[in-house]
């Protein structure tokens, strides 16, 4: 059977890039390192790597080795991570990407109060609206919007979504408020770009199926902050999950139209990869922000 070491040598390897800063990591000598490597490549009978006095280049088989290498590292740092947790203090980081809407509006709050009960668990939130690998990017989990495409992760649904249609009180006594969803072309109606749908579509419910408008307007933008605040200065409609405008809506200040009509619903969820053991503070950030969101869930449909 192939000792760990071959693995986690190699992964190390690939990941530093040179034999040197290697071997600084596992604690050998840059020759014992270039040595193993050797070894490894005649017990298996092939090439694992191209060496070059400027870089290292993996070869097929090489790129199906590290994976394999990877995945092994992954699972050995994560149970180390999960021993430091069963101390009487948690500690080190956790990495994260989101949507900038989920970021900007209740998981900041989450995050703060999970800081709070774990303060010396250092908390990185990247704000990215595109869907980044987790493995390569190094991160331990990700909040996504919508159908899970991937099925190399776990996701864990935090809660669901409702969208709604809302506008100012000004902009409706100056223009009147829609009835139905075909009115919608004498109205100003903002874009947000960030839809799956597209920025110009907008989903209703019908009798059998749902079905999309398309819908005209002078502004468009994918921050959903800008959108809002679009909205409150009396620019016209938006079509939002309803968590971003809530507290405009329980304010008056913003006034949901065809509430009864809107189909858009998407769940939330916190996802993390297949391949990688969660440690104990992982597992306890993606409790915490389900209680979190579950709390809220008012805000959300």
């Amino acid at each position: 059977m192939r000792s760990t070491d071959d693995f986690l040598i190699f992964y190390h390897l690939i990941e530093q890039g040179s034999f040197s800063k290697a071997a600084d990591i596992v604690g050998l000598t840059k020759s014992v390192v270039s040595k193993h490597i050797t070894r490894l490549e005649k017990e298996m009978g092939v090439q694992l790597i191209f060496r070059t006095t400027r870089k290292l280049t993996l070869t097929e088989a090489g790129k199906v080795f590290f994976e394999h290498a990877r995945t092994i590292y992954q699972s050995v740092q994560g149970a180390v991570d999960a021993m430091h947790g069963l101390g009487d203090s948690l500690s080190g980081s956790i990495r994260l990407t989101v949507p900038t809407v989920s970021g900007e509006i209740i998981l900041a709050e989450a995050i703060a109060d999970f800081s709070a009960s774990y303060p010396d668990i250092h908390i990185h939130m990247d704000l990215d609206n595109s869907f980044v690998d987790l493995i390569d990017n190094n991160f331990d989990l990700a909040i996504r919007t919508g159908a899970l495409q991937d099925s190399s992760y776990i996701a864990r649904r935090l809660v669901q979504a409702q969208w709604v249609i809302c506008a100012s009180p000004a902009y409706l006594a100056k223009h009147g408020t829609p009835k139905r969803p075909q009115d919608l072309d004498k109205y100003n109606c903002l874009a947000y770009s960030q839809q799956e749908s597209g920025a110009n579509e907008w989903l209703f419910k019908g009798r059998e199926d749902d079905y999309s408008i398309k819908i005209s307007g002078n502004f468009s933008t994918n921050n959903s902050a800008a959108l809002r605040k679009a909205a409150l200065f009396n620019l016209g409609l938006i079509y939002v999950p309803k968590v971003l405008v809530a507290d405009d809506l329980k304010a008056e200040t913003l006034v949901e139209i065809l509430p009864k009509q809107v189909a858009k619903s998407l769940g939330i969820y916190a996802i993390y990869p297949y391949s990688k053991l969660q440690p104990l503070k992982v597992k306890l950030f993606i409790e915490h922000i389900y209680q979190f969101y579950q709390r809220q869930a008012d805000n959300f449909s």
